[in-house]
C-alpha cells in the first residue's frame, strides 16, 4: 500500500496550493489550500473530482504514480466550481474513453463551462456504479453550497466523498489524514471556511447531514483539507452546530475607530467582561482584521458587540461591510449589543439598532453613544453594559 492509499483501493491524488493568496479572490490563505482528488480502484477506476487547472499537470503525475498506464473509466464530479473541475477537459484528452458522471445540473454546467457533450453519465439519488470490488452510490446535497453539489458514498470502505462539505482552508503539510496531521490546526480553518463559503446555507447543510447520518460513515474525504478518519464523528457534530448557528458562550467585540474614542470603548468593554468572569472574548479592529476570521468568530460565539463611529451620516464602512456579510448569511439566535460615536450628528447607534431588529436578535442593555470624547459617564456605561452581557450569559448557562 502506497502512502497515498489511506484505505484499500482509496488513494489520494490531490495537490497543495501555497501561492494563491485569496480564495475566490476574497478570503485570505495564510496557510495555503489543498485541492483534493481521489482514486477509487477496483476492476475499473474512478477519479473523484479534479483540481484547479494550473495544477493539472501535477494531478496527472499523481494519478500515473498510482495507477501507471491504466485508464480512468469514470470521472465523478461532486462539485462544479472551477477549483475542482477545471482540469476536466485536459483529462478527457488524456483519457478519451473516460465517462464523466454527474447529476443533471452538473452535466448542464459541464456543457456550459467546458463544451463537453459526449461521454456524459447522468446519475440521480441512490444510483450506483459498480467498479468491480468497489461500489459508488450518489446522494444529492444541493446548495452545499452550489445547486449541483452531490456526495459519493463507497460502502465497502465506509467512505464519503463529500465535496466542499467538511472542507477546510490550509494546505496539507506532509500527511493526508487527520491521523497523520495535527487536526486542531485545521479545525479553526474549517470554521473559517464554513463561515466564509458555506455559512449562508445552514438549512441545506442540515438536510445534507440528515442524509449523511443514515450512512455508517467511517471516513470523510472533502475537496479541501485533511481526510477525516479518527475525528469524522466530531466533524459531523461541528458542522451540525455551525449550520444551526448554535454559538458557544463567548463575546466577539468588532469595532471601527478613526481617532481612538470608539476603540477605547471596545477596550473597556473587553476588560470589564473579563472582570465579570467571561473568558472567551475576541476583539477585532475591523480596519485591520481578516474578515473571514471575524466571521468565523461570530459563527462560533453566541454574543456580538459592534461599535462604530458615524461616518458621512452612516456606519463606518468596514463595520457596514461586516454587517452586510452577517445579514446575507441568515444567522439567527445571537445576543447583540452596540456602541457608537459622533461629533455633531449621530447615526451609528441608530443604524446598529436597525440591524439587530432586522436580524431579530436579542439586544442586551442600552447602547453606548459617545458625543465627541470619552468621559467618566461613558466609562460607567461600559461597566453597566458588561454586567448586563455577563448576566445574560449566566442566565443562558443556567437554562441549559
Amino acid at each position: 500500500m502506497s502512502f497515498a492509499e489511506f484505505l484499500p483501493g482509496i488513494r489520494y491524488v490531490g495537490v497543495n496550493d501555497r501561492t494563491t493568496t485569496r480564495f475566490e479572490a476574497l478570503w485570505t490563505l495564510p496557510c495555503g489550500v489543498s485541492y483534493n482528488a481521489y482514486l477509487v480502484v477496483g476492476e475499473k477506476i474512478a477519479l473523484i473530482d479534479t483540481v484547479e487547472a494550473s495544477f493539472g499537470n501535477r494531478l496527472v503525475e499523481n494519478i500515473r504514480e498510482e495507477i501507471g498506464d491504466r485508464p480512468i473509466d469514470y470521472l465523478v464530479v461532486n462539485h462544479m466550481e472551477p477549483d475542482h473541475s477545471s482540469s476536466m477537459a485536459a483529462l478527457r484528452q488524456l483519457y478519451p474513453a473516460m465517462r464523466i458522471v454527474g447529476n443533471s445540473r452538473t452535466l448542464d454546467m459541464i456543457r456550459g463551462y467546458y463544451g463537453l457533450d459526449e461521454g456524459l453519465c447522468e446519475v440521480g439519488e441512490s444510483d450506483t456504479i459498480d467498479l468491480g470490488g468497489a461500489t459508488l452510490a450518489f446522494r444529492m446535497i444541493p446548495m452545499v453550497h452550489w445547486p449541483e453539489t452531490m456526495a459519493t458514498w463507497c460502502p465497502e470502505q465506509r467512505v464519503l466523498f463529500s465535496g466542499d462539505a467538511f472542507g477546510t482552508f490550509g494546505a496539507l503539510d506532509g500527511g493526508i489524514t487527520d491521523t497523520q496531521l495535527d487536526p486542531d490546526r485545521y479545525r479553526d480553518e474549517m470554521r473559517r471556511y464554513y463561515a466564509a463559503i458555506v455559512g449562508k446555507y445552514g438549512g441545506p447543510v442540515q438536510q445534507a447531514l440528515r442524509k449523511v447520518r443514515t450512512l455508517p460513515v467511517g471516513t470523510i474525504c472533502p475537496t479541501h483539507g485533511p481526510v477525516w478518519q479518527r475525528h469524522a464523528g466530531e466533524i459531523l457534530e461541528e458542522y451540525d452546530r455551525m449550520s444551526r448557528c448554535a454559538g458557544e458562550p463567548g463575546v466577539v467585540i468588532a469595532y471601527g475607530s478613526m481617532y481612538g474614542n470608539t476603540e477605547r470603548v471596545a477596550e473597556c468593554l473587553a476588560r470589564d467582561l473579563a472582570a465579570e468572569g467571561i473568558r472567551n472574548i475576541v476583539v477585532h479592529n475591523l480596519s485591520y482584521a481578516d474578515e473571514s476570521v471575524v466571521l468565523r468568530d461570530v459563527f462560533r460565539y453566541d454574543t456580538l458587540v459592534v461599535g462604530s463611529p458615524t461616518y458621512n451620516a452612516e456606519l463606518f464602512p468596514p463595520v457596514e461591510q461586516l454587517l452586510r456579510r452577517i445579514e446575507t448569511r441568515n444567522m439567527p439566535g445571537r445576543r447583540f449589543a452596540c456602541f457608537g460615536s459622533f461629533t455633531w450628528a449621530g447615526a451609528a447607534v441608530r443604524r446598529l439598532d436597525e440591524f439587530a431588529r432586522r436580524m431579530k436578535w436579542e439586544t442586551v442593555g442600552e447602547p453606548i453613544e459617545l458625543r465627541q470624547g470619552f468621559s467618566a459617564a461613558v466609562r460607567e456605561s461600559c461597566r453597566d453594559l458588561a454586567r448586563r452581557i455577563a448576566e445574560g450569559m449566566r442566565e443562558e448557562a443556567d437554562r441549559e
